[in-house]
Formats: C-alpha cells, sequence, structure tokens
C-alpha cells in the first residue's frame, strides 16, 4: 500500500479546480502552468500508479535517499540523490520510494504546449532520469514555485510559478543535451564531509587540504564540479538544513543556527534571508500556517 502524502514537514500546493481551468486559457499560462507542486522529506511508503498516466507531466527531484520510477512496458530504474525523473503526461507510470533508504523529492505537475515540447526533449530514447549538473538550482527552482503558489492564489503568483517552472524544464532538457559534469573522487569526499559536518568551521584552505589541493585549484575544480563555488554551496547546504529544521523541529531559531554553524543568531538570519528571501522566524511561522493537506 503506497502512502500519497502527510509526510512530517511537507510542503504541498495544489491549484483548484476552477483556477486551473482558468489560467490554461489565460495569456503566459496558458503556454506552462503549474499546477501541483510539493515537498516531501523521508517519504517513506510514498508512492502512485498511475495506469493511465497523468493529465500533466511530472519532475520528481530526488534530494536524499532513493527511489524507483516504472514507465509503461519498461523495467523499474532507480533514482537516487541528485537525480530528476520526468514523467510525459498521460504516460502510465508507477513510482515508489525505496524501502531501505526512503527518498527526500521535490516535485511539480505542469501542463501546456511548452510543457510538451520541453519534455519531450528531455525524455530521449525513453529514458526518463537526467543527472543534474546542478542540483540545488533545480530544487531552487521548485521551492521558487512552491513558495510563489503559497503566497497567494493569483494571476501574479501563477506567473511567477510557471516562469520558475519553465527554468527548471530548461534546465533538465540542457542537462540532458550536456556531457556529464567533471567528477573528481576529492570533490565527493569533500561534498560528503560538508554534509556531514555542518555544524562545523569550514575554511576554503582546510577543505583545500582535505582535497590534497591548493586553495586556488581546489576553488576552481570544486566549482567545475558542483556549478557553483564552495563557499556558496556550503551557504546553501546549511539553508536546506536549517529549513528542514524549522518545519519538522521546535529547536528555537538560535539553537538551529548553531545546528548548521552560526554561533551568531544574527549572522545566521542574514545568511538564512539572503537564500529564502525571509528570517528563519518568518519561514516557520508560514510552513505552521500551512494545512496538514
Amino acid at each position: 500500500m503506497y502512502v500519497r502524502d502527510g509526510f512530517l514537514g511537507q510542503r504541498l500546493r495544489v491549484l483548484s479546480a476552477p483556477l486551473a481551468a482558468r489560467a490554461a486559457t489565460s495569456p503566459l499560462t496558458d503556454r506552462l502552468l503549474v499546477t501541483d507542486a510539493g515537498y516531501f522529506p523521508h517519504a517513506a511508503a510514498h508512492g502512485r500508479s498511475r495506469p493511465r498516466g497523468a493529465a500533466q507531466a511530472i519532475v520528481i527531484i530526488c534530494a536524499s535517499g532513493a527511489g524507483w520510477l516504472e514507465l509503461e512496458d519498461t523495467p523499474p530504474v532507480r533514482i537516487e540523490a541528485g537525480a530528476a525523473a520526468v514523467i510525459p503526461a498521460g504516460r502510465p507510470h508507477r513510482y515508489r520510494a525505496d524501502g531501505n533508504d526512503p527518498w527526500s523529492i521535490w516535485w511539480v505537475h505542469a501542463t501546456g504546449p511548452d510543457v510538451d515540447e520541453l519534455v519531450t526533449e528531455i525524455v530521449r530514447d525513453d529514458d526518463p532520469v537526467v543527472r543534474l549538473r546542478d542540483s540545488y538550482s533545480a530544487i531552487a527552482g521548485i521551492d521558487e514555485v512552491l513558495t510563489a503558489m503559497e503566497d497567494e492564489e493569483t494571476t501574479a503568483a501563477l506567473y511567477v510559478a510557471s516562469g520558475a517552472a519553465w527554468r527548471l524544464f530548461a534546465q533538465l532538457a540542457a542537462d540532458r543535451l550536456r556531457a556529464p559534469a567533471p567528477t573528481d573522487d576529492r570533490m565527493e569526499i569533500v561534498q560528503q564531509y560538508l554534509r556531514s559536518h555542518l555544524a562545523s568551521p569550514m575554511s576554503v584552505d582546510d577543505l583545500a587540504r582535505l582535497a590534497g589541493l591548493s586553495a586556488s585549484h581546489f576553488s576552481a575544480l570544486f566549482k567545475a564540479t558542483a556549478g557553483i563555488p564552495v563557499v556558496e554551496y556550503i551557504k546553501r547546504l546549511r539553508s536546506a538544513r536549517a529549513r528542514e529544521l524549522l518545519i519538522t523541529t521546535d529547536r528555537s531559531v538560535t539553537e538551529i543556527g548553531e545546528a548548521v554553524g552560526y554561533a551568531d543568531p544574527f549572522y545566521f538570519s542574514r545568511q538564512f534571508r539572503s537564500i529564502n528571501g525571509v528570517s528563519p522566524t518568518v519561514f516557520r511561522a508560514r510552513s505552521r500556517d500551512e494545512p496538514a493537506t
């Protein structure tokens, strides 16, 4: 038995049918309209089976853990962290979280002629899985969609959501065409260290020594591998963990800041706002105003 939603700390937005119908025939959103979007953290037993497919194209980005996707008449494929699954509209499919390592996913449903054209470019040779060169940018795109839809149900909000979704689909199409991002085992070691030591002080020199490289060579190689500078990578990583703690725990903002490496709560708030547009306190209040759908 699959669990559709109801995960602790989830975010979920679904357009009402009348609003979706109007937007589908309005300028701009008639080309690309987001109808549903969400974030399901540690979604144990999550899954869906749609024998007739969905009315919209679906993008699922795996942020951590793993899951499985099976399109009609194709064997199941494993979806791991840093990958996106793209399901064309009307395509029968089944997906589920891995039983031993359930995924945390960001997802969006969208419809319209631009979506159909972009999905055709993405799902080439019947391969629905795209290895992302910059998973943080893709996740940020869905986060922008969600934030716009959470703030208000207006035409302006739908324009923002549609623009963010268009960039997401375009990124996936571009990543399908590009060669795999340059990788280096030493960069993977550094990234694993960063994920495991968010509360620890981190300097570029220290990380370069961990990789066995000069600071300048390390910085260039890290940016080539991750797609963003190491300082920005750390800030986004800490922000993502802070958002999760703000949603799923009652720990104070000061405690959460310390848990992700910021001893000064005011500096933590500034860094958090630079990524999320609001303070940690406002972010928590908004997340808790949402209904448990």
